[in-house]
């Protein structure tokens, strides 16, 4: 299937995308709202025009959001209605089930519940707005900003981290110590145990 990027001139309402994943990091959608505060008054325009949500057009011709998830949630809780979107693949002429063996072929779906269990994808949420937060998904963003890994084009990297996190650490102390907690996973992603993670910069094993 030949991948067709399609700018879309004419923006789509927020609570009209369709998501692809069940989970964000909550901490990373705080963030995300409080640098558009910060640019929105001058740069707001500009800010929207480089951050286009790349979506697949399927059934019914709905936008499915493939990335910035977070994004999306931070804008519609910061009050913006509208967002430009880029067209990756066109799969509206598939029905329901096609569609969704296609998307998790290509990667373009992330059916895991914020325990690292996979669902079936009648359990992804029908919009933004209903994101379940991901405690180990906030913190593998925030292991990433302070160097534990590096960005990395693997779909879904972040949470593939989070995974590796959440095996290892305990949800209390990240939902009760967040700032321990990265130091902790600072301490893992260097180990040998992570080196077959996306993006891995541990150390060099010694000769």
């Amino acid at each position: 299937m030949t991948v067709v990027r399609e700018p879309v001139l004419t923006p789509v309402k927020i609570a009209d995308l369709r998501p692809t994943q069940i989970t964000v990091g909550m901490r990373e959608v705080l963030a995300k709202r409080k640098h558009w505060r910060e640019t929105a008054t001058k740069k707001g325009e500009k800010f929207l025009g480089k951050h286009m949500i790349p979506v697949i057009l399927g059934p019914k011709r709905r936008h499915y959001v493939i990335d910035h998830h977070h994004l999306a949630l931070a804008l519609h809780d910061e009050g913006v209605k509208q967002v430009a979107v880029t067209i990756v693949a066109n799969l509206s002429k598939l029905d329901g089930d096609a569609f969704w063996t296609v998307m998790d072929n290509r990667n373009w779906m992330h059916p895991f519940d914020a325990e690292g269990r996979r669902r079936h994808y009648r359990d992804i949420p029908k919009a933004v707005t209903d994101l379940i937060d991901d405690p180990f998904r906030s913190l593998a963003g925030e292991l990433r900003r302070a160097g534990g890994f590096a960005k990395d084009t693997t779909p879904f990297s972040e949470f593939i981290w989070a995974d590796f996190l959440r095996r290892r650490m305990k949800r209390k102390l990240v939902e009760r110590d967040f700032d321990r907690a990265v130091e902790e996973a600072l301490e893992l992603a260097k180990s040998s145990d992570a080196d077959y993670l996306p993006g891995w910069c541990g150390p060099a094993p010694e000769d």
